[in-house]
């Protein structure tokens, strides 16, 4: 699908009569109607333009009221796919999904510690063109391209200002793919990304204030509010990792000192380990070599009942813990989901996490937010990566 096509499907009552259908479908137009205050003629007029788009189709008939069963109508999510991808900071993964978020293909590309704006730029190409040839009978079902990119990021112009991982600045990756691929090209945040992917995608519907929070080699965040992310002023708006929660900490990578991501990261665990067993704590770990403890590896020891893993661990839980009844006290989520590689240690971090807000939180209501895991697993970056795309044709801006 050109851009052209997409800019056609997010006119503003397409994309209300095309978000009522994904929310409530089955559904007769004349309740499409009802609903959205649109007449019958401007709603019989738009189905039957979106129906001969494909996008939209009449499945059953419904309950008569009185007269003629009405004929239903359901978003046609298998008809049309979204490429959504997960950049950095260690591998790019690509994957290609229907609108329902079920994935068809699922391609990783490693990334080199060392490299330049263009040499990303290609890899991403190259990616997306493999995509694109392994399924050349969908080019023209394709909405377009989600990326979600690690570190902060001009939503508006698609330009990766500062990936620190990567040490890479001012990437112009929305004008590079669209120039490219002539597709429609959303860039956001990772973790961002991840917070409106567990909107879509996640058991939250009856969320409507919810943030999703991603801990692996570093530490961010999302917060949805009625199905759209915050970014705040200046793209900013989930920097969670560098919250200051010990002013005497570790130096972290964005310069200050004591902030959550030098607590609570993948590496950071590793890190305390480390520093845990040269004060001569004991654990199975020691028998590593310094470069070959890692977070996994940790947590992999915790799981064979490895003391020191399990204490650091449950002290790691309790550190998020502290992080998020901050959150809840200045944004007030009704639910936080918890994901990124550090969350498959589910099993050692609910519980002291939960405790710790349940201790520092100021009233009974907050003490009772619901913290849970996220059940999308390693895609749900790439997953919010495609619901980029999603928001954008269902949900645009009024103003647009």
């Amino acid at each position: 699908m050109q851009r052209g096509s997409f800019q056609w499907m997010k006119s503003l009552n397409k994309s209300i009569i095309l978000n009522k259908i994904r929310a409530s479908g089955p559904i007769s137009r004349a309740q499409i109607a009802k609903d959205t205050k649109l007449t019958p003629p401007t709603v019989g007029s738009i189905v039957k333009e979106l129906i001969e788009q494909d996008i939209v189709r009449e499945s059953s008939q419904g309950e008569s009221q009185g007269g003629r069963k009405p004929t239903m109508l359901v978003i046609n999510h298998s008809e049309f796919y979204v490429i959504g991808i997960d950049a950095g900071p260690r591998v790019i993964e690509f994957v290609l999904s229907n609108l329902s978020g079920n994935l068809l293909e699922i391609n990783t590309q490693s990334i080199d510690e060392k490299l330049s704006n263009q040499h990303f730029l290609e890899l991403l190409k190259n990616g997306i063109r493999t995509l694109l040839t392994a399924y050349p009978q969908l080019q023209d079902k394709i909405v377009g391209i989600g990326v979600a990119m690690h570190g902060v990021v001009d939503v508006e112009t698609g330009t990766s200002l500062f990936a620190p991982n990567l040490s890479l600045r001012n990437v112009p990756i929305k004008q590079e793919l669209e120039s490219t691929f002539d597709f429609e090209v959303k860039v956001e945040n990772d973790a961002r990304s991840l917070a409106l992917g567990e909107a879509w995608f996640g058991e939250h519907e009856n969320e409507t204030n919810m943030m999703a929070i991603n801990i692996g080699t570093g530490v961010g965040a999302g917060l949805v509010m009625d199905g759209r992310l915050y970014h705040g002023e200046y793209d900013l708006a989930g920097e969670v990792g560098h919250m200051a929660i010990d002013i005497n900490g570790r130096k972290c990578q964005c310069g200050s000192v004591g902030c959550l991501q030098t607590l609570v990261s993948g590496p950071a665990i590793a890190d305390r380990a480390r520093q845990a067993i040269k004060k001569g704590e004991l654990s199975v770990l020691a028998e590593k070599d310094d470069a070959d403890i890692t977070g996994e590896g940790v947590y992999q020891a915790a799981l064979t009942g490895d003391a020191l893993s399990v204490k650091i661990l449950q002290e790691t839980g309790t550190f998020i813990g502290i992080g998020i009844t901050n959150l809840i006290h200045v944004l007030n989520p009704s639910k936080v989901i918890i994901g990124g590689g550090v969350s498959k240690s589910e099993a050692f971090l609910l519980e002291p996490m939960q405790k710790t807000i349940r201790e520092r939180a100021l009233t009974d209501k907050a003490k009772q937010t619901k913290v849970v895991i996220s059940k999308l697993g390693d895609h749900g970056t790439a997953l919010g990566a495609v619901a980029l795309l999603l928001v954008e044709l269902f949900k645009p801006n009024i103003a647009e």
